[in-house]
């Protein structure tokens, strides 16, 4: 039998925050665990943790508020402090999936004492820059995040799309490890009538959906001509825009569109009531990195419009159980959202195709495959250790 191990992770991000990175880490940490592994988590502080809350195997440090992402923070440790725990009780393997000043003390301070490292690249910060004025600095943050991921013994990324992307731009050592989602509770039978009835539909209304961060990254000007482009073509259906999430944009988009039911941060049941009460999903993002919330709204029943990368790349056939557009075309996308609701047969077969797929794409065979990958880098370094003996 292969031996339990001792993993680090560490992260800028982690439950209870809201954001597909954090819901991530959590489930592959509560995986690992199940399996018997001894997980230590070194994360910032949060505002919910209470007295007592670090130990032997979680490690606080301090946070430092990110400037348009309330509720976010970059992590800050010395060295020093990270060197003398590690030397007390060695890990294995670290799992860095931030890049952040904490990311970075860890990184060196794991090199200095020759512990295996995994990083994960969880989020495309270069492509952030622009959307916030910022576009002078995405070669230089392109020529850190290769620095920085080429320095552990393998990266792990969430969607094909993203290796290549990434492999073209220089990066080594790249290896997928691609996300699942929790198809019992994001499950069509969440459905609320109680709480469509509070958006102002009947069973026979269609009420579009997006779920997500409210943030410049995420596209969200092609929500207004997507769904102006759906009231236009299908007069004859009442709509009504839903949107679900929280972020710097909210104030701006509820200007936008007077008409749309803002929800505000949902999370776990509420959440997949929300999902399940829609009909039509839309994601408009082109720069996430793989894209939970296109699993959990797949599993939920939903037809999914989305671009053709990431997460949608992997899990929607287009016209079966779901509708992609090419990266860019906008009119591409609109026709795809307008195409899904040409009539309800095509929405129902759809919507029970999506639901389908997705309940076989569970959390257990990702954690699985994190196991094994992160047992090889660790016999990967023991290997010169070994051949030393051997002689």
């Amino acid at each position: 039998m292969n031996r339990l191990l001792h993993i680090t992770l560490i992260t800028e991000t982690f439950a209870p925050e809201i954001n597909g990175v954090a819901n991530t880490l959590s489930r592959l940490c509560e995986g690992l665990r199940l399996r018997g592994h001894r997980v230590e988590v070194v994360r910032p502080r949060q505002a919910s943790d209470k007295p007592g809350a670090a130990g032997d195997d979680v490690m606080l440090c301090r946070g430092w508020p990110i400037p348009g992402y309330p509720g976010l923070q970059w992590g800050q440790s010395s060295m020093h402090k990270l060197l003398r725990r590690w030397q007390r009780n060695r890990p294995d393997v670290l799992y860095i999936a931030t890049e952040g000043p904490l990311g970075f003390c860890a990184l060196r301070a794991a090199r200095r004492l020759g512990i295996a490292i995994v990083s994960g690249f969880n989020t495309n910060f270069q492509q952030y820059a622009p959307e916030y004025g910022l576009g002078f600095l995405t070669r230089l943050l392109t020529h850190y995040l290769r620095w920085f991921h080429n320095r552990s013994d393998a990266t792990l990324v969430p969607s094909i799309s993203q290796k290549a992307e990434l492999e073209r731009r220089g990066f080594e050592r790249l290896e997928l490890l691609p996300r699942g989602v929790d198809s019992q509770l994001f499950h069509p039978s969440k459905r609320s009538n109680f709480l469509r009835e509070s958006w102002g539909l009947e069973t026979p209304d269609t009420a579009v959906l997006y779920v997500g961060r409210l943030a410049p990254e995420k596209n969200l000007r092609l929500l207004k001509p997507t769904f102006n482009a759906l009231k236009n073509t299908h007069p004859d259906k009442k709509l009504r825009l839903i949107i679900v999430g929280d972020g710097p944009e909210r104030a701006s988009l509820e200007q936008q569109l007077p008409d749309a039911i803002f929800c505000g941060a949902q999370r776990d049941e509420a959440l997949a009531a929300h999902y399940a009460s829609g009909d039509l999903f839309v994601f408009p993002s082109l720069t996430d990195t793989f894209g939970n919330v296109v699993l959990e709204a797949l599993a939920s029943g939903l037809g999914v419009v989305a671009y053709d990368e990431a997460a949608a790349a992997q899990h929607i056939r287009h016209g079966h159980n779901g509708a992609v557009a090419m990266p860019g075309d906008e009119d591409g996308f609109i026709d795809a959202a307008c195409w899904m609701l040409e009539d309800k047969e095509t929405l129902r077969r759809v919507r029970l195709n999506a639901r389908q797929h997705a309940s076989r794409q569970g959390w257990m065979g990702t954690v699985e495959l994190l196991e094994k990958q992160l047992r090889s880098v660790i016999e990967v370094r023991d290997l010169p250790a070994m051949s030393h003996v051997q002689r």
